[in-house]
């Protein structure tokens, strides 16, 4: 019985964190939208490192693959949404640090998600630039699924490093 209780546990944190990631970039996505219609001005802030400005992404992941074309859109939607069920999958398989990096990224991708499907376009809005030289414009899903890449690349990183010293001794 103990076994239950903790996976009981286990699946009350995983559900928080993710409700907690999707609520975080809710309502920051709520906010900027509102900002603007109340506004009628895609910048919203303007700073010399920072920007808010509100675009609209029909691509993926900093606006690549961004096309008019309908069934392109609706296609590349499926695939993200089979994509995040399966990390959601591999969460459920993980554990420690590998599985809140993944479950940071399925709770990133599942914000990105609901506002394909919703707007038909994901709201970007964060613009971070030195000068003249501007990153992709992004989102605070986009921050929660690029912390988890970054978490998990660094947690492969040093367990296949920790393997390759124990199998040298």
């Amino acid at each position: 019985m103990p076994n239950l209780k903790l996976l009981k546990n286990n699946l009350f944190l995983n559900f928080i964190f993710i409700l907690t990631i999707f609520s975080l970039d809710r309502i920051s996505k709520l906010y900027v939208v509102e900002q603007f219609k109340k506004n009628f001005d895609n910048i919203l802030y303007e700073s010399k490192f920072l920007n808010i400005h509100l675009i609209w992404n029909e691509g993926i992941a900093f606006g690549l693959f961004s096309f008019d074309e309908k069934s392109f859109y609706n296609a590349l939607t499926i695939v993200i949404i089979l994509v995040s069920l399966f990390i959601l999958y591999i969460c459920c398989i993980n554990k420690g640090l590998k599985r809140y990096a993944l479950l940071s990224i399925f709770a990133g991708s599942l914000g990105n998600i609901f506002d394909r499907l919703y707007y038909k376009a994901v709201p970007d809005f964060i613009d971070f630039h030195v000068g003249e030289f501007h990153w992709f414009i992004f989102n605070l899903a986009d921050v929660f699924i690029t912390l988890g890449v970054i978490i998990m690349i660094m947690t492969e990183f040093f367990s296949n490093n920790k393997q390759n010293i124990n199998e040298k001794y």
